[in-house]
Order: structure tokens, then sequence, then C-alpha cells
């Protein structure tokens, strides 16, 4: 007798979905994760609980099952007009992790701003955030002014005032407290970049240090000053991105969040920058296209200890790309063609408030080239030739007035 051949999916009778023999939890057939599926105030959740391990997805139901209740307490406060500060810092902490529009280094940041507020306002989480008075929020301010730089600052004010929107949304306050606090103005940062005797100086010596990475950060500080890129683009280039042919560097940035303002850009490469990536090539020529350029991601440890021995101003990755943009200025390229070089999408605005001063010089030095003096061998040869002589060969010579 032919023995029958069981079914591939045991649990065809029940559908797509699977019990399993703890409570709220369910198995999708198809994919075989797990899943939670509660019901909180009434509404039923699934959500998908990332793993097909069983005792993984017993440890993550109970976690689920914790925020959930502890999101619907939160969101009752919220309505009944009782809520803490602490429960709008919940609130946006939702919002924010929702939103796929903001880059996550960004998301970090304001995690970082909100940190400080709260250790810089003792007392503020547990609040309520209808007693929160405008004059709570100068007394706190006027403090932390002192404490933060002037973008820390503003920053933060602006997370505080996004707070306050939050709960005149959930009908919590009519009015922000914040409304009066005012920004504080952010001066530019004198750049205080090396000569180009320093910068060559600079690297010889990260490259003489015998021990650590030590060649690979001396590549890096070239990589960065010789074709402006942020630290983050830098260690994403990979030698399929290097375009030997047209000369020019493919700078994608993040694999999932791409460059700062989220285009591909082409770089230019400068007669410097190709010969440091012709010489890695061809002592590197074994790695595939996919390999990474730079083998390092960060050199401020080397660059930090170098200026410390030569005795120059400190200098950090960014400050390589300034030192690009000044080159690039000074070497007569426009300041719209270095901006789109640098990714900004102002068309030159922000590298006109960041480098006009070098416009500004190098107009001064070709204002010494314009004269209306007569050169002293012109006025010497008076006479030497007529009118019609010279404009036959095509030059205009100014005679000396005699007096």
């Amino acid at each position: 007798m032919k023995p029958q051949k069981s079914s591939a999916k045991p649990s065809a009778a029940l559908g797509e979905w699977q019990k399993t023999s703890f409570a709220n939890l369910v198995r999708y057939v198809p994919s075989g994760s797990y899943f939670a599926r509660i019901r909180v105030g009434g509404k039923l959740i699934r959500q998908s609980l990332k793993t097909k391990v069983l005792s993984v997805a017993k440890l993550r139901l109970g976690d689920f099952e914790k925020q959930e209740r502890s999101n619907l307490e939160a969101q009752a406060e919220l309505e009944e007009g009782n809520a803490a500060f602490h429960d709008l810092v919940k609130l946006w902490r939702e919002r924010m992790a929702a939103d796929h529009s903001i880059k996550p280094r960004t998301k970090t940041y304001y995690e970082e701003r909100l940190t400080a507020l709260l250790k810089s306002w003792p007392g503020l989480s547990a609040m309520e955030v209808r007693k929160v008075s405008a004059h709570d929020c100068q007394q706190w301010s006027g403090n932390y002014v002192k404490q933060a730089s002037p973008s820390n600052f503003n920053n933060t004010v602006g997370l505080l005032r996004r707070m306050f929107d939050l709960a005149i949304e959930h009908g919590l306050r009519y009015g922000n407290p914040t409304a009066d606090l005012k920004r504080v103005r952010v001066r530019a940062k004198e750049l205080t970049l090396p000569s180009q005797d320093q910068f060559t100086a600079l690297v010889a010596e990260i490259r003489r240090v015998p021990f650590g990475p030590g060649l690979a950060s001396a590549d890096l500080v070239e990589f960065l000053a010789y074709g402006g890129l942020r630290k983050g683009e830098a260690a994403q280039v990979t030698w399929a991105d290097c375009d030997f042919k047209r000369r020019e560097i493919v700078v994608r940035g993040d694999a999932e969040t791409g460059t700062k303002n989220g285009e591909i850009r082409r770089v230019p490469m400068i007669p410097d920058i190709l010969r440091l990536l012709e010489r890695q090539r061809i002592n590197r020529q074994d790695e595939p296209a996919d390999a990474p350029v730079m083998r390092v991601k960060e050199c401020q440890g080397a660059l930090t200890r170098a200026c410390k021995q030569l005795r120059i101003a400190r200098i950090t990755h960014h400050d390589l790309r300034h030192l690009f943009a000044t080159r690039c200025i000074e070497s007569g390229v426009d300041i719209p063609t270095v901006s789109r070089w640098l990714g900004h999408k102002d068309g030159g605005a922000l590298a006109m408030k960041v480098y006009g001063h070098l416009r500004d010089a190098h107009s001064s030095a070709m204002a010494q080239k314009v004269t209306f003096s007569v050169p002293k061998a012109e006025a010497a040869v008076e006479g030497s030739a007529e009118p019609a002589a010279m404009e036959k060969e095509g030059t205009v010579k100014v005679r000396a007035l005699k007096r």
C-alpha cells in the first residue's frame, strides 16, 4: 500500500495564520515569521516581531505588549489634560521614529538636544504640561544660554517649542510658553587653515609614525583635502566610483540615506587626487571594484597628534573640506562651481558666505594690476611711429603729454 504524503503546510486548514501555544502570538505560515496579535483599548493590533525563532518571539512579544499599553495610558492622559512633560517626550519620539524623511544622524542629534534639555532643566520631565509658564521658559533659557554653544542653544529652544506645539495640537494648552524666547546669533567660525607648506609637512608627519594606521590615515587626509568630500561620503567611495577615464569621482554617500542633500554628484579629480588614487590602485590591484578606496573611516587622532607635533593650529576632518574650497577659489575657480563640487544646493549662497572673504582678497590683488599711469618704456619712445602705422599693427599706444 502506497503511503500518503503529508501536507507541506500543516496549518493549511487554518489558512495563512497559525496559532501558537502562547496567547497573542501567531505565526505567518508563508514566511515563517512570528507576529504579535493583541487588542489594546478596543483596537486590534497585529505587528511583526521580525523573527522566525519562537523563543525570541516570546521575549519580544512581552516588550511589545508593555510598550503598546504604555502608549495607551499616555494617550489617555493626553486626552484628559493631565499629561506631564515626559508624555510629550514619548509622543515626540513616536513621531520622530515614524518620520522617514529625517535622517538617522539628525534623529540622534535631537535626542542629544533632548538629553541636554532635561539635564539643564531639572524637574521638567515630571511637570504638568499646562503648568509650565513663559516665565519658567525664560528662566531656563537665561541659564542655558551661558552653558551651550549658540547653535546647540537655538536647536534646543526649537525642540522645546515643538514639544509645546504638540501640547497645543492635543488640546493641553492654548498658547506656546516659548513664543518669546529669542534665538542667539551664530557667529561664523574663523577658518584657521594650514598653508601649503604646513599641509605637506602635516601629511609627512602622519606618514612618519611607524605604528598604527599611519599610512591609511595620511591617505584619508589627502583624499579629503583634494576632493572636498565629507568624512562620511569619503568612507563610502569605492573603486567603481572612481572614473579614471573622465577623471571624476562619483559621490553617492551612505547606501541607505545617501549624501547630505540626498543627491549623487560628480567631483572632478584634480591632479593631486588623481596621483593619489593611481598610486593606491597600483598597490591594490587585487581589490574588487566594490572595495572601499579608503582603508580607514576617520583620522582625527592622527591629525591632532601631527598638528601638535608641528605646533600648528588643530584642524578637523571638516577643515580639510574648507581647505579644498579655499585652494579652489584661490586658484581662480568661481564660487558657484566650487559650491557644486561641495554638494551645496543653494547656488553658492553658503559658499559665498563662508568663503566670500577670499573673493575680496582676490579682488584686491587683481586691482593692483589696474593702472592709468603711462609705462616708462612707452613714455621714452614718444614719436617713434605715426598713428596710422600703429593702427595698422593693431596696437594703441599712449603718448606722454608734453609740458
